[in-house]
């Protein structure tokens, strides 16, 4: 082998070596294998990967939430028929639905061709890879961010923010965003913010440059759904949902309601999820044993119907 030929060979090997190590473009994975997708890392480069097992969680499962399914039902079945619709952030109180929300609408619209992509939130700087990739397709695809919050100085936050409204190159019509926080401004809020609210002369407040940054991001979503803690009938109601779902009759129900409220006093919490893993724990043990006197958790406290 002359020199020339032996140099061309370890040029052609150190390029192979450059290129498993330099940013690949976003490719698109089998549309067919699945109705959701979720959007993976793997050795530095972004991939889309099918979900092999989609949540069947299904609308009517649902209980004390009407007002925030009505919103979200509507604004996806604009979205599907391919009318105006919003960019949405699902705020609230933990274990109330949020997310769940967001799983049933697409079991609803998935036979309309509703797809949903589910991203990180350290991947949304790779947001406008992920829009391109999309562009182009008949689906209608959402962009699920669960549980959204940002620190100060994350590149995910401006990413999303340009994409939302701002960049110049306008998302498609056939993408959406939707994103459930605890946070109703997606960033924390400190008192020290406040220290720079000025008033004018005719006594009118306005805020500081740090409060006006911190909710530029969520008033760019077009549609807030807020959900609020669950009141004890409202927890009650979902509990009794739930054990219908795993099969118990309206007396075994009935003789549950004690358990259901001991299982939210030790926890701490009336939220849908609570009620959720209380009926799953109830389920998983058996209905008669699972239901005979005081074998869950002891008799409920005297005054509890009063939590």
């Amino acid at each position: 082998m002359s020199a020339l030929e032996h140099l061309i060979e370890r040029a052609e090997a150190l390029l192979t070596r450059l290129e498993s190590v330099l940013p690949q473009p976003l490719a698109a994975p089998d549309w067919s294998a699945s109705v959701a997708f979720r959007a993976r890392r793997r050795a530095g480069r972004l991939l889309l990967e099918p979900v092999r097992h989609v949540s069947t969680i299904r609308l009517q499962d649902l209980k004390e939430v009407e007002p925030q399914k009505e919103k979200l039902l509507r604004n996806t079945e604009q979205f599907v028929a391919g009318r105006p619709a919003n960019n949405v952030l699902l705020t609230g109180a933990r274990g109330t639905g949020k997310s769940s929300l967001i799983k049933a609408c697409l079991n609803e619209f998935a036979p309309q061709g509703l797809r949903l992509i589910e991203v990180d939130k350290n991947d949304l700087v790779d947001l406008p890879d992920l829009v391109d990739l999309v562009s182009e397709r008949s689906e209608r695809f959402v962009i699920f961010c669960d549980d959204l919050s940002f620190d100060e100085g994350e590149l995910g936050y401006k990413a999303l923010k340009s994409m939302l409204d701002g960049s110049v190159a306008a998302a498609s019509d056939n993408l959406l965003i939707y994103a459930t926080s605890n946070r109703r401004h997606l960033l924390p809020e400190q008192m020290k913010d406040n220290l720079a609210a000025k008033m004018d002369e005719n006594g009118e407040l306005h805020p500081g440059e740090a409060i006006e940054e911190k909710v530029s991001l969520s008033e760019r979503f077009g549609l807030w759904v807020s959900f609020y803690p669950f009141s004890q009938p409202e927890y009650l109601e979902i509990c009794a949902q739930w054990l219908r779902y795993y099969g118990l009759n309206e007396a075994q129900i009935a003789t549950a309601r004690q358990p259901a409220l001991v299982w939210a006093l030790e926890r701490g919490s009336r939220s849908g999820r609570v009620a959720f893993q209380f009926a799953r724990d109830l389920a998983g043990r058996g209905q008669a044993e699972a239901l005979a006197p005081n074998t869950i958790h002891g008799d409920a406290p005297e005054g509890l119907d009063h939590v």
